[in-house]
């Protein structure tokens, strides 16, 4: 699996969590681009990460840290925030 693919399960996993329907995300994608998405057959730019977040109710980093746990199953999401929050602290 590779990282559009994770992503788009994210993304998938979160809209049915929350129950929307790919038309819910009209205002900033059409359905067929967010299938596309879904399915991992392209890449969404950080621009389209922020508007799919903000549809879904959520920060961008949530989809992206899902996306994370998606690509490696064994990680926890305590593991990768500790990872981020330790390489945030070096800046």
């Amino acid at each position: 699996m590779d990282m559009r693919q994770a992503f788009g399960r994210a993304l998938k996993g979160r809209r049915q969590a929350r129950q929307l329907t790919q038309e819910d995300f009209s205002d900033v994608s059409s359905r067929t681009y967010l299938s596309t998405l879904e399915r991992g057959m392209k890449c969404p730019t950080l621009d389209k990460v922020v508007e799919l977040a903000s549809v879904l109710g959520v920060h961008p980093l949530t989809l992206i840290a899902e996306s994370f746990l998606v690509l490696e199953p064994g990680q926890t999401l305590e593991t990768l925030l500790a990872v981020v929050q330790r390489e945030a602290q070096q800046v």
